[in-house]
């Protein structure tokens, strides 16, 4: 009888991180230094303020400072960017989080680009993304961060790995792979045009799923042996939450997956926090990157 993959617990594994930076926090506070993020919200959308609730929630238990700043869907560029520019030169916040979508009437990039590098907690700007890919880190995308977390928290062994990352979104299928190359693994990328997918996917060692598809890859294809980072979260007609691998039959050939819920998905906001602190670590001249 074949043995079933081990769950990588993504929650057990939050947790950890939460409990470092609440201790790294504490620290900075016998310094005088009071870690501080600036969340920007404009607009309504029911999810992002779920979103913006769980990260107020997160950084109030580690002791982080949290700004709020709630705009209305009609706000202008003119009114943003000056917001966004004060919150640059404000000593007391160290990140800052503009919560995506904004309405479609602001340009996304243009509001992005305001931000000051050294408080880019998410990790989206070109300085950012540039120094990443040149193997000279210093904010990462939250999502890949949490997903490299989890493999160092399994053992995964991913020098010269064969590690294939499906999707290519700025978020979190291209810093994905740029991380799994700095780790010395062998990177594929397969996204929505790529024809030999489940080939590529039997070959891979390391598979990353986040392509936001309910189930799109077939459990049967996963290499026996392999390990399984789910990133995506779908709902189905029928209300059940899934990942992008059908998880029922690649757990039985993996050597360790991911669940949906409760893997990749609460290591997000960790990372956050541990981003949030690096950012009060640079300002106080505590480390340099």
């Amino acid at each position: 009888m074949t043995e079933k993959a081990r769950i990588l617990d993504g929650k057990a594994i939050s947790q950890k991180v939460r409990d470092e930076v609440r201790s790294e926090v504490t620290a900075l506070a016998q310094k005088g230094i009071r870690p501080g993020l600036a969340v920007v919200l404009v607009g309504d959308d029911p999810a992002s303020q779920v979103y913006v609730r769980n990260k107020g929630r997160a950084c109030h238990e580690v002791g982080i400072t949290v700004f709020d700043h709630h705009l209305p869907t009609q706000t202008t560029k003119a009114d943003l960017l000056a917001l966004i520019l004060r919150l640059n030169a404000d000593p007391a916040v160290h990140g800052i989080l503009l919560q995506l979508p904004i309405p479609a009437t602001l340009p996304t990039s243009e509001i992005l680009d305001s931000i000051d590098p050294q408080k880019d907690v998410d990790g989206l700007l070109e300085a950012n993304v540039g120094r990443l890919w040149l193997s000279r880190p210093r904010f990462v995308p939250c999502t890949p961060l949490g997903v490299m977390r989890i493999l160092a928290e399994a053992g995964t062994k991913l020098a010269g790995a064969r590690a294939l990352v499906v999707g290519r979104s700025i978020l979190v299928g291209r810093p994905m792979a740029a991380l799994l190359l700095a780790a010395d693994a062998s990177v594929t990328i397969c996204h929505s045009k790529s024809l030999d997918l489940f080939d590529r996917v039997a070959e891979s060692d390391v598979v990353v799923a986040a392509i936001g598809k309910p189930q799109a890859i077939p459990g049967r294809f996963i290499k026996p042996g392999a390990t399984v980072i789910d990133v995506g979260i779908n709902r189905t007609e029928a209300g059940h939450l899934v990942g992008d691998v059908e998880f029922s039959v690649a757990v039985e050939r993996a050597s360790a997956i991911t669940p949906v819920p409760g893997g990749v998905g609460p290591l997000t906001i960790a990372m956050l926090l541990s981003n949030t602190v690096l950012a009060a670590k640079l300002r106080h001249g505590l480390v340099t990157a």
